[in-house]
């Protein structure tokens, strides 16, 4: 597992910029992502892959530990979909 501070190093490492300024480039990115996505847009990179939203209806669960029925509000969900050229660099042909 990466972690935060390890992902903004491996970053400012190979774009030759400060921790600062990666940081902030991040934190821009993910911004703007969850901006786009509160407006209902898809947010696609070419060659890696795309974010959107969809939503899920209300609808009734049950606790796994009693068995009594539970309301689940309906809400609405991130959704990551990986490109294809992204698929083929995890899953190269043998």
């Amino acid at each position: 597992m990466t972690t935060k501070a390890e992902l903004i190093d491996a970053i400012a490492t190979d774009a030759g910029v400060t921790k600062a300024d990666a940081e902030r480039t991040v934190a821009a990115f993910f911004d703007i992502v969850v901006a786009s996505a509160k407006k209902g847009e898809k947010i696609a990179w070419p060659g890696f892959g795309s974010f959107s939203t969809s939503k899920s209806a209300a609808r009734t669960g049950r606790n796994p530990q009693t068995g009594e029925p539970v309301k689940i509000a309906a809400s609405t969900r991130m959704k990551f979909t990986a490109s294809s050229t992204l698929k083929a660099a995890l899953n190269p042909k043998k």
